[in-house]
Parts: structure tokens; C-alpha cells; sequence
């Protein structure tokens, strides 16, 4: 779900971008639209960190816009490796543009900290276990399948990459799959306060939005991913 709707003064960050992208899908009647603010029931539910501090949602953009990216869940390899580009985002483009980066999760908060070794994430960083703010919000659970192109920033086939995925996942301290793996994510530009300017829910697990076609709407420096590591982690 995408929108423009936003009021003038906030005009550049709902901005779309143009590009052969395929159109938007029918939003969910049950999560809100760009240009609404956010229900204060959704702003006043908590989040956890990696310490299982809770966090009210509405707290972490209050005073700024935030990117905050909800990702499947942390066994998943697509939003390991999604999560491994927002990674190299410098920490300085976000602060020249007092913009937040936030990823959320579903698992319980034990899994973070191990997530963010894996991955290099050194930027804001929560779960959501109960996942009532992805369903607050129309987070859409199951996939559909229409194709989403590729991404650039998936470095694993299919194959591989659930490969590597249940391995993480027998070798672990818990067998689990740190979330509901039907549970899809998202991308929302929020802040400050309860302003929606941006909201695209991802259809299935390969549709989420380009990091820097989201950065543009913030005001963010375009960042090159074409750097990869040359060591795959399992």
C-alpha cells in the first residue's frame, strides 16, 4: 500500500518514485493510509529491545521522521540479507537529514542481539513478539504470488538461502523460527509525532521497497550496495 496524500508541507517525503514499479495493490481496509495519523491505540503499544525494555511505539519518532522497516522474521534469508544493506547505511546520512532508522521484528528479544552480530545492524533495533502492531497496521499474513522482479538486495537463490536458513535454525540455542513465517513486512515513514507519510505493505516475502528509493523520500544520500562481503555467514 502506497499513498501521496499527505499535506503540502510534508510533500517531499510522500513523494513516490517514478520507475517501472508495479502498481500498488488494494490497501488493506484494516491498517491506515499515508496523509491519516497514526491511532494512538497503535502509537501506545510497546515494543521490546534487546534487553526486553519495553518501548512505547509512538516513542521512537516522536521528535523525528523514522524509516522503520518491519522485516518477517530474523531466521528469514531474505530479510537477513535486506537487513545486512540498511546495515550499510552511514550512520552520518541519517543524522544530516534527522532522520531515525528502525528495524522491527517478531521474535522474542533474546533473538536480537544475535541478529544484529549476524548482520552488522548497528542502528535502532526492536521486536515485536505479540505482532500486534503488524496487525494494527494491515500487515499482511500469507503470500501472494505475484512476482515482485529482483531485488538488489538478495544475494541468495532459493535454495540457498533456506538452506543456510534451517541451519541457523537447528544450530541455534532454541529450535524456532524467531517469528511466524507466514507473517509478512513493511515500510513506514512516521514522525515526528503521529504523522503517516509513507506506508507499503510487502505482498510477499520479496517485496519490499528499495532502501534507497525510500532514503529519497527522506532526504537521505543515496547509498551504494554494490559492495558485497565475500564471506557468507550461516
Amino acid at each position: 500500500m502506497q499513498g501521496a496524500m499527505a499535506a503540502p508541507s510534508v510533500a517531499p517525503v510522500t513523494r513516490q518514485i517514478s520507475g517501472r514499479a508495479p502498481p500498488a495493490p488494494v490497501p488493506d481496509p484494516s491498517g491506515p493510509e499515508s496523509g491519516q495519523s497514526l491511532a494512538a491505540a497503535v502509537a501506545d503499544l510497546p515494543v521490546l529491545d534487546a534487553s526486553g525494555r519495553r518501548v512505547l511505539f509512538g516513542a521512537l519518532f516522536r521528535e523525528r521522521r523514522a524509516v522503520v522497516v518491519f522485516v518477517r522474521h530474523f531466521l528469514c534469508y531474505i530479510c537477513k540479507e535486506y537487513v545486512e544493506d540498511l546495515a550499510k547505511i552511514p550512520k552520518s546520512f541519517l543524522q544530516e537529514a534527522n532522520v531515525t532508522l528502525i528495524v522491527i521484528g517478531q521474535s522474542s528479544y533474546h533473538h536480537i542481539e544475535p541478529f544484529c552480530k549476524l548482520t552488522g545492524y548497528s542502528h535502532e533495533i526492536y521486536v515485536d513478539p505479540e505482532r500486534e502492531i503488524y496487525k494494527r497496521l494491515g500487515m499482511k499474513r500469507g503470500e501472494e504470488t505475484t512476482s515482485s522482479g529482483q531485488s538488489p538486495h538478495i544475494k541468495s537463490n532459493i535454495l540457498s538461502g533456506s538452506i543456510r536458513s534451517l541451519w541457523r535454525a537447528v544450530t541455534g540455542p532454541l529450535f524456532d523460527f524467531q517469528g511466524d513465517p507466514a507473517q509478512q513486512g513493511g515500510t513506514l515513514i512516521l514522525g515526528p509525532g503521529n504523522n503517516i507519510h509513507f506506508i507499503h505493505c510487502d505482498r510477499n516475502r520479496l517485496d519490499h521497497k528499495p532502501i534507497n528509493s525510500v532514503l529519497q523520500l527522506v532526504g537521505v544520500q543515496h547509498v551504494d550496495f554494490t559492495s558485497r562481503p565475500s564471506v557468507i555467514h550461516v
